[in-house]
This record gives C-alpha cells, sequence and structure tokens, in this order.
C-alpha cells in the first residue's frame, strides 16, 4: 500500500486536527480523539496525531496515483484551516 507522511511544525496541531474532522464529519467516516484522528476517505486513509509542538499526518491508499491527489486535498484543507498561520508541509513517500 502506497504511504506518506509529513511532520508539521506547529502549536496548533489538536485545533488544526479538530476542525478538519468536523469539516469532513457530514461526508466522511471520521473518528477521533483529542490528540488522534482517522479520515476514511473513498480513495484512501488518513491518520493525524497531535502533541503541543507538531501535528503528524499518514495517508494510505490502495492506488499509488491517489497518494498525490489526497496528498493535495489534505494540505488545502489545513492551510485553509491554519487561516494566519504558515504552515510548512513536506510530504515524504
Amino acid at each position: 500500500m502506497p504511504l506518506s507522511r509529513a511532520e508539521i511544525a506547529t502549536p496548533s496541531g489538536e485545533r488544526l486536527m479538530n476542525r478538519l474532522c468536523k469539516h469532513w464529519a457530514h461526508e466522511l467516516e471520521v473518528e477521533h480523539s483529542d490528540q488522534e484522528a482517522k479520515i476514511i476517505f473513498g480513495s484512501g486513509t488518513c491518520l493525524m496525531r497531535a502533541d503541543d509542538e507538531t501535528l503528524i499526518v499518514a495517508l494510505e491508499t490502495l492506488e499509488e496515483g491517489h497518494l498525490d491527489e489526497l496528498e493535495g486535498v489534505v494540505e488545502r484543507h489545513l492551510v485553509r484551516m491554519a487561516g494566519d498561520e504558515a504552515l510548512v508541509i513536506i510530504w515524504e513517500n
């Protein structure tokens, strides 16, 4: 299974993760607690873990072609949820 991962330095990881989960909960299967989340897309799964300084995002898809697409979707939404906070997101796969 193709995998991709990003460690995002941010003091707002928990807030970003929660906002993202609430945003997608009306159309996707979402499970989340204060520090962990799982969002199931049609093309793959997004796992997130937040602490005081970092938001870790891991993506898993069935097909390689879906990985870039899912990275883009998650990244655009995280940037939008961050507002004025500049996020540096570097995907490793």
